[in-house]
């Protein structure tokens, strides 16, 4: 069997509730056969915090860099919402992503057909819906300088957030979204602000050279990312891969989310550029929610952002295509069965908990194996 490491970062509220159903999952592939997983665990955000007084620590730096994929569950809440500003929960995430150079963030939305009535939107408009929204993660305003708060002479203060790419920033995450619509639709929408942004206007030019230049087999649309949100919400299925920068990425990818029914259904994947010599990327998985910290510690957290997540790892990571598959089906069966956590029950549905629907995930592996 293929031997593989992986680190396990849980997090804060419910992100160690349901990496334990990932855990559940990863001891079944490995009875059946398909591979031994190797895992160790660290701490992030608000609990390595409070553990190190830092959002992450060197020696899970170290395991993070060393692992063949990073799983990652959910980081902050109130607790920690008067820590400096540098060692903040999210802090955590955003040194992982850099140092380990995960600039391509895929985030898929999928409407499973049982869950179709679970979107605010009508069935019409969701059911079937499969879209892939491709971020480009270390990028951008979040990580452009100058990033300060000054005091002016006359005593107002000055906040200054910089958006800042390059063309190579760009190139690179182009690429990743035309290799990956060559797989599905043939259909790229590339969404920036050209009409008020320079990076936009750069962006719009480089994209559009590397699509008629390397994939001229690929549809590219350009669209701008505000009414990309509209068009999400008016008719999402006339999309398939989207691609866009880090900040329009953080907000369409939510709203994509909402589009399938919850939060709590949507995985992602973080990747880095392939190794020169090994050909491997530096990887990290997580589901699209937050820590949740409202019901966390009650059990009835929705697992399945988390596991699906786990299923991105084995796809991309692992290169365990076949088993990526049986849990995706594994899932859409259970969710065809009428099994549902409370976040996606309808009104007066039986709601069951997050470790009953981790339960019923491998009841179904089970199932499928025989």
């Amino acid at each position: 069997m293929a031997s593989f490491n992986l680190f396990l970062l849980p997090g804060d509220g419910i992100g160690p509730e349901i990496m334990v159903e990932v855990k559940s999952i990863l001891s079944w592939f490995q009875a059946r056969g398909v591979a031994t997983f190797e895992t160790e665990a660290g701490l992030v955000g608000g609990s390595a915090y409070d553990a190190h007084g830092k959002a992450i620590s060197e020696e899970d730096m170290k395991l993070a860099q060393a692992a063949d994929a990073v799983l990652f569950g959910a980081v902050g809440g109130p607790k920690w919402d008067s820590v400096p500003y540098d060692v903040r929960p999210e802090a955590g995430l955003l040194r992982l992503r850099k140092d380990l150079g995960l600039f391509a963030n895929l985030r898929p939305a999928i409407c499973y057909p049982a869950l179709a009535d679970a979107s605010s939107l009508k069935r019409e408009v969701v059911e079937g819906l499969d879209i892939l929204i491709v971020r480009e993660l270390t990028g951008g305003v979040y990580f452009g300088e100058p990033k300060e708060i000054v005091t002016l002479e006359n005593g107002e203060k000055r906040a200054v957030d910089t958006q800042l790419y390059t063309t190579h920033e760009i190139e690179r995450i182009a690429r990743v979204a035309f290799d990956l619509a060559r797989t599905r639709g043939k259909k790229v929408a590339s969404a920036e602000k050209r009409n008020v942004m320079k990076s936009g206007v750069l962006w719009n030019q480089v994209v559009t050279k590397i699509g008629k230049e390397e994939y001229s087999d690929v549809a590219l649309e350009h669209v701008l990312a505000d009414n990309c949100a509209m068009q999400l919400v008016r008719w999402p299925k006339q999309y398939d891969v989207i691609v866009c920068d880090n900040l329009f990425g953080d907000i369409l990818s939510d709203v994509a989310a909402m589009l399938t029914g919850s939060l709590g259904m949507l995985p992602s994947a973080s990747l880095g550029a392939p190794d020169a010599a090994t050909g491997k990327r530096k990887s990290l998985y997580e589901p699209v929610h937050g820590s949740a910290p409202d019901i966390a510690g009650k059990g009835i957290a929705n697992p399945i952002a988390m596991i699906g997540s786990f299923a991105m790892a084995l796809r991309y990571s692992l290169g365990l295509g076949e088993a990526a598959d049986m849990l995706d089906k594994a899932i859409a069966n259970v969710l065809a069965s009428g099994v549902r956590t409370k976040d996606i029950a309808a009104a007066g549905q039986n709601a069951v908990g997050t470790k009953d629907m981790g339960a019923a995930i491998v009841k179904e592996l089970e199932a499928l194996a025989r």
